[in-house]
């Protein structure tokens, strides 16, 4: 959504059970795909990306950042 010359943008933070990291991307941000070990760590990580990002693709700065973090707990069953 634009407001004023700058976006708001979304970030999913999910889970990878498999990799055991949280991955980050965005619907809003072109090229976004990061993982780290740690949710902080992974939100740094997007905060630093992020404007070199939005301004190799052309796209307004950022207002805001909305982070949507998920964790899905994969169950097997025998």
């Amino acid at each position: 959504m634009m407001r004023g010359g700058r976006m708001n943008y979304t970030v999913y933070l999910t889970w990878d059970d498999e990799a055991e990291v949280w991955v980050a991307t965005s619907p809003n941000v072109i090229g976004l795909v990061l993982e780290s070990e740690s949710v902080d760590k992974l939100i740094q990580r997007v905060k630093d990306a992020t404007p070199e990002l939005l301004e190799l693709n052309h796209q307004e700065p950022a207002k805001s950042i909305n982070y949507i973090c998920n964790r899905i707990q994969q169950m097997v069953l025998a």
